[in-house]
């Protein structure tokens, strides 16, 4: 999904997946818990993949996948059942190897505050055994940087 430019994005062109608060999402506290988002990181993570042709059967074929090695997460304001959340990711990070990093950032779609900040390091993995493994020809190209952040790379 593209943005239509009215969201202040840290950085131009995104991948977004729009997500909907759901009632089971809401903690006690009556705001989404905290794990919510992370599955949304994962999830738009994973459609970002699927779009650029890299879904899972390519990664069967190829015996090699991504994995997470970390996230970090850093929440700004709450959000709350029936918010529309657009959700956001770049590639920042990719050495071509081994290693992969994605930034995140969630806005409330009807109010443009930003929620979360995050990111996701990846490493390539030989699916048979789940070793770590240098990543194919085909995850350096096609996981190529769509925005800079220094250090990420």
């Amino acid at each position: 999904m593209k943005d239509n430019g009215t969201m202040a994005w840290d950085f131009p062109d995104p991948f977004i997946h729009e997500v909907t608060v759901e009632p089971h999402h809401i903690d006690d506290f009556q705001h989404t818990n905290n794990v919510v988002y992370l599955t949304w990181m994962a999830k738009t993570a994973w459609e970002h993949s699927k779009a650029l042709g890299l879904d899972f059967a390519a990664y069967a074929k190829l015996n090699r996948g991504m994995v997470v090695r970390r996230h970090e997460l850093e929440y700004f304001a709450p959000s709350h059942a029936g918010d529309r959340v657009l959700v956001a990711t770049w590639i920042t990070g990719n050495d071509g190897r081994l290693r992969l990093r994605r930034r995140f950032q969630m806005i409330n779609a009807m109010t443009g505050v930003t929620l979360l900040r995050g990111l996701s390091d990846f490493v390539c993995i030989n699916i048979e055994t789940g070793k770590a493994t240098r990543m194919p020809a085909e995850f350096a190209t096609t996981y190529r940087l769509t925005a800079t952040v220094e250090g990420d790379a």
